[in-house]
């Protein structure tokens, strides 16, 4: 049961993770709203690490894409240990 929980975590992680990109097209970078503020809290944890490997590639943001090939890569490992 426990990789069952991990593995829904990392799909919940995929789906914040999605949302941080969409409202990044849509909000301010300043927004105060909670939610939005909720949402960078969770994904920051996973996001910043990612940030300080990579180049700096001007206006884009790579981070969230190699984010999801880790997180799918993760939930194929878990899915052979089930």
């Amino acid at each position: 049961m426990g990789w069952s929980v991990l593995y829904t975590l990392l799909s919940l992680l995929e789906l914040l993770i999605l949302a941080r990109v969409i409202l990044s097209w849509v909000v301010s970078p300043h927004s105060r709203h909670p939610v939005v503020q909720l949402i960078r809290s969770v994904t920051d944890v996973v996001l910043e690490p990612i940030r300080s490997v990579l180049p700096r590639t001007g206006m884009f943001d790579l981070s969230p894409m190699v984010a999801f090939l880790v997180i799918s890569l993760l939930q194929s490992l878990i899915s052979g240990m089930r």
